[in-house]
């Protein structure tokens, strides 16, 4: 997990948390608030998972050309 994915995860708990307190409350503006930063936490989750989607086929292609060089030699 990287810290857009952890940053993003408690983005959207704090903002599910805003937007509940918003509707016990009867506050429109928190309720709104909140429903706004879950839906950046998601964004940003999201922009840490194609992260870690790239990091992995780096990895790999760098794995793939490790071997390449291997049986060269």
């Amino acid at each position: 997990m990287n810290k857009d994915q952890a940053k993003g995860v408690g983005k959207q708990i704090t903002g599910e948390v805003k937007e509940q307190i918003g509707k016990l409350t009867g506050d429109t503006s928190t309720r709104v608030r909140g429903h706004a930063e879950e839906a950046e936490g998601k964004l940003q989750k999201g922009l840490g998972d194609a992260k870690e989607v790239v990091r992995h086929h780096e990895r790999e292609l760098e794995a793939d050309r490790q071997r390449k060089l291997d049986i060269d030699r």
